[in-house]
């Protein structure tokens, strides 16, 4: 479906108005069971299932859901999450992504992965760094899901993406972004002398992170 092109404005934007209560999330759930909307009917679910979490383990706003995730020698470089926070990590989705959400609040949710397992798998910087900046930047910010959806990334959560599953950014684009809409709305200096080199080798960060995590969670 066209909700996973950031280029399309496919997405319902309810998110802002459930976290402040604007709507009803009953009459939401009504809606969508209704229309036969699944996918926007599994969204909801999904939110409330990290609101339970986050209720039953309270623990996880600061503590890896799975404790062996928390043994992870994060790198934590302070300038490379600058770059990351002002998108100029010179992988383009990453960059439109943080772009769009520095911008407007929002960020397309495909994309939110994205920039979430770059920060956490391709920079080794502590999803906690990653959690905080959204908290202060989203209009939709819903603490159970902004957890939830790190420590997925991190794959130090509930029913979490396996560690060694790391999104490459640039197949990422030539599937979600092939004709580059959403890219060059919010980053129109690519494809210039202006836009910077990637900041990190996808290949060699790939197994960099494979060998953090690894001597992390498999003793």
């Amino acid at each position: 479906g066209k909700r996973n092109l950031p280029a399309k404005d496919a997405t319902s934007h309810l998110s802002t108005h459930l976290r402040f209560g604007a709507v009803s999330v009953r009459k939401m759930v009504k809606k969508a069971i209704q229309v036969k909307d699944e996918t926007f009917f599994e969204e909801l679910i999904w939110r409330e299932f990290f609101m339970q979490i986050l209720y039953h383990y309270p623990e996880t706003v600061t503590d890896a859901f799975k404790k062996k995730y928390d043994r992870i020698e994060w790198r934590n470089n302070k300038d490379e999450f600058k770059k990351w926070k002002e998108g100029k990590t010179g992988y383009p989705l990453v960059d439109a992504g943080m772009r769009q959400l520095n911008e407007s609040g929002f960020m397309h949710n495909r994309v939110r992965m994205v920039v979430g397992s770059f920060l956490c798998k391709h920079l080794l910087i502590d999803w906690r760094w990653g959690e905080a900046y959204f908290a202060e930047k989203l209009l939709d910010y819903e603490m159970s899901s902004n957890v939830g959806n790190w420590q997925w990334v991190a794959g130090s959560g509930v029913d979490a993406v396996p560690y060694f599953r790391i999104f490459n950014p640039m197949s990422q684009k030539e599937k979600f972004d092939k004709e580059e809409k959403y890219i060059k709305k919010w980053v129109p200096e690519y494809g210039t002398k202006n836009y910077p080199e990637p900041m990190v080798d996808h290949k060699e960060a790939r197994e960099r992170c494979l060998k953090v995590y690894k001597s992390a969670v498999s003793n």
